[in-house]
């Protein structure tokens, strides 16, 4: 069982978002087909639906891996040019700023007297005051630790694996109109399995992460179905 002192947690964010990104994705393909096969307008083959299905699957894995690359180095990059500023700025005037956070610590519960005496010693060190600054005013966390490019690895593998699943049956099974429902159970189960994983991470009720990540990927699914039908129904 995964703990929530466990290595994934590290990766919880990019597991749950390329994950469950890449299930609607692939599926949103294969709704759309059925969506338009209901209507009459196009038979839901094998070879279209792997074709459009895994060429989406591969072009958004890519992006998504790079997204999350670039968006984390933009972070870093963000953190480090306001860190030095507050850092300057806290050692040009350490009276100023240890008032600042012990206003931050007295909402926090202590009183004020602890509150200014913690201040006080914090301010002899100006690169420590501007990581809780940083992380008090704008909420902003160190990202040195975080490994960029394990992260972007995670995402683009976390797309392609579960994104892989609602086309699994277009590649297992005989050309039947059952394939469609192998797909929504295969969707479905691939959802739930994310769903378990976030429980198993964090520790929240399992029903909440479950039933969070099934509905909202769910309902994403009928969109893309119900947006099938309407095209078709167009022509």
């Amino acid at each position: 069982m995964i703990t929530r002192n466990g290595h994934i947690t590290n990766y919880l964010k990019q597991v749950v978002f390329g994950g469950n990104d890449g299930i609607v994705t692939t599926f949103a393909i294969v709704a759309g087909f059925a969506g338009a096969e209901a209507q009459g307008v196009v038979g839901l083959g094998a070879l279209a639906v792997l074709i459009f299905g895994l060429a989406n699957l591969t072009a958004d894995a890519v992006s998504m891996g790079l997204g999350e690359f670039l968006s984390g180095r933009s972070n870093r990059d963000l953190f480090r040019a306001r860190h030095a500023t507050e850092t300057a700025r806290i050692a040009a005037n350490p009276g100023t700023a240890a008032q600042l956070m012990a206003d931050h610590l007295h909402a926090q519960g202590l009183s004020s007297d602890i509150a200014r005496h913690t201040a006080d010693h914090l301010a002899t060190s100006p690169t420590l005051m501007a990581d809780l600054v940083l992380r008090y005013d704008y909420g902003m966390e160190a990202p040195d630790a975080q490994n960029l490019r394990a992260r972007a690895v995670m995402t683009f593998l976390a797309f392609i694996t579960f994104g892989a699943i609602p086309l699994a049956p277009f590649v297992l099974l005989p050309e039947t109109a059952a394939r469609f429902g192998w797909s929504v159970a295969a969707t479905a189960t691939a959802l739930t399995l994310l769903g378990l994983l976030r429980f198993a991470a964090t520790g929240e009720k399992a029903l909440r992460s479950v039933g969070e990540t099934v509905f909202l990927g769910g309902l994403c699914a009928v969109v893309a179905y119900l947006a099938g039908m309407f095209v078709a129904g167009l022509g």
